[in-house]
């Protein structure tokens, strides 16, 4: 099993043709836009990519794709975990695993119901696991649909003990929180990745992996830049912290078809067409706060530019 990386890794939207289906032409060309703005890897088919509202048939055709255009030039993890039983997540995870993804990334809410005790969520974790016969790396996604199950130290520790866990997409937005599944895992290959912007700084210096969020779909580079070097220029990394952290607040706006008129503004064909989000209550006064937030965003990136990245 691969080793997850530091670094920074976008939550991938899925772009669409005209008819409702996956434009995989657009799709190729979003990973070579990733890759140049020098991300560490692709997490494919999460909630970004509105896996709840794709088929099993679709989430896999995605995962491949996302892989074949990668190309090996960076690694590709996947999630698609959307199953209610147990019997059922277990079948999904395995085809997961056979397209060839570097890690599996399973979704915490899966394995327990909103009102159910950790204690169901490791037994029924322990079941998976055993029937789970794949040699892939296993993450987990503390995704806030159906509704958001937080991990705490107590599970970290439980996860680190099976051997088989190298990520957590964090999105508790809470430094406390952060910082004691960190002291969970230390230790061990077990790294947590903060999805929430106005933290990532305090998380990196609490002992964050990186960043794998929302905001990669808006301006990548930028979080590459700060994940690098937030130790070797504190000050910049400050001034950096503060823009990211108040741009972050478009998610609020109408994602991901907001985030999709950003990519648009990059260069890549992106049809606005979304099977969550309608489109047609994309305002003009959106787009304008889409057009000022990059062009803000593009100041910093001259201001960081002048400065060198860090290996």
């Amino acid at each position: 099993m691969k080793n997850i990386q530091n670094g920074v890794w976008p939550t991938m939207i899925t772009p669409y043709n005209a008819d409702g289906t996956v434009a995989y032409e657009t799709l190729e060309k979003l990973i070579d836009w990733y890759i140049e703005k020098g991300v560490t890897g692709l997490f494919a088919v999460c909630q970004s990519s509105e896996m709840f509202q794709l088929s099993l048939r679709e989430r896999l055709e995605l995962a491949k794709a996302c892989i074949r255009f990668a190309d090996g030039r960076v690694p590709v993890i996947a999630s698609g975990h959307v199953s209610d039983t147990l019997a059922d997540q277990i079948d999904e995870a395995k085809m997961m695993a056979d397209t060839g993804a570097d890690a599996v990334i399973l979704v915490t809410n899966r394995f327990a119901r909103k009102h159910e005790s950790d204690d169901v969520f490791k037994k029924n974790l322990d079941v998976f696991l055993k029937n789970f016969d794949r040699d892939v790396l296993l993450g987990f996604y503390e995704c806030p649909a159906p509704y958001k199950r937080l991990l705490n130290a107590d599970l970290i520790s439980h996860l680190v003990a099976t051997g088989r866990f190298g990520f957590l997409k964090d999105t508790s937005c809470r430094m406390a929180d952060i910082r004691a599944k960190v002291a969970a895992a230390a230790g061990s290959g077990f790294k947590l990745f903060n999805a929430n912007a106005a933290t990532l700084l305090d998380s990196l210096r609490a002992g964050a992996a990186g960043y794998s969020g929302i905001m990669t779909n808006f301006h990548a580079d930028l979080y590459v830049w700060l994940c690098k070097n937030w130790e070797s220029d504190p000050e910049l990394a400050e001034k950096l912290q503060s823009y990211i952290g108040l741009a972050s607040v478009i998610e609020y706006q109408l994602y991901p078809v907001n985030a999709m008129y950003a990519l648009q503004m990059e260069g890549i064909s992106f049809n606005l067409i979304s099977r969550r989000a309608d489109a047609g209550k994309f305002t003009e006064s959106m787009k304008l706060e889409v057009r000022q937030l990059m062009e803000v965003g593009s100041q910093y990136r001259k201001l960081v530019q002048q400065k060198p990245y860090h290996a």
